[in-house]
């Protein structure tokens, strides 16, 4: 998160933590259910829930949501079957809430990503690997290891889950500033 407080200082992006956001619908800590296909229910916990405000490319105020998910690899990717946990347990509750509006009903969100970044360059291949077997919502996702939170976050540094490309946490226009409160 130090991270990209610092990202935002850069780029005049204003930074909220999950007790500024003020959703309706929103319950402390973030937290849901979701049913997956096949009808197994799955609880989805974010280990940070954080939006980023600034203006678009035609000045008017915008926020994007994101769903951190701090991956320290001690979690198998995936695993024969739903019932024990991994990260692809996780992607597909993520996906599940996309597909079917959770984001929207429960906690007031237009649209969202999930941000994981986890230890080495090998686990972000292995949860790209994972996240590219998704029948939808691979472009919910990014990707980094560790080694990127030292750089400009807004620059290009996220492998992104629907093509593996580099990929900015926002797109930014050439010269954002905060919106007009």
């Amino acid at each position: 998160m130090l991270s990209i407080e610092r990202a935002c200082l850069k780029h005049g992006v204003r930074l909220l933590y999950e007790d500024e956001l003020d959703l309706p619908a929103a319950k402390q800590p973030f937290q849901w259910w979701v049913k997956i296909e096949g009808g197994m229910k799955l609880g989805v916990i974010p280990d940070r829930v954080f939006a980023l405000e600034f203006t678009d490319r035609a000045g008017r105020p915008e926020r994007a949501y994101f769903f951190l998910e701090a991956d320290r690899g001690t979690m198998p990717v995936v695993r024969k079957n739903l019932f024990q946990t991994s990260f692809r347990r996780k992607l597909l509750a993520y996906e599940s809430t996309w597909s079917n509006k959770v984001h929207v009903r429960q906690l007031g969100i237009h649209r969202f990503r999930v941000l994981t970044v986890t230890t080495i360059a090998a686990r972000v291949q292995s949860l790209l690997d994972a996240c590219s077997k998704l029948k939808r919502g691979h472009g919910l996702f990014l990707f980094a290891d560790t080694s990127v939170l030292e750089k400009d976050l807004f620059s290009p540094v996220f492998r992104n889950g629907k093509t593996g490309e580099l990929s900015p946490l926002l797109d930014l226009p050439d010269s954002a500033t905060l919106p007009v409160s």
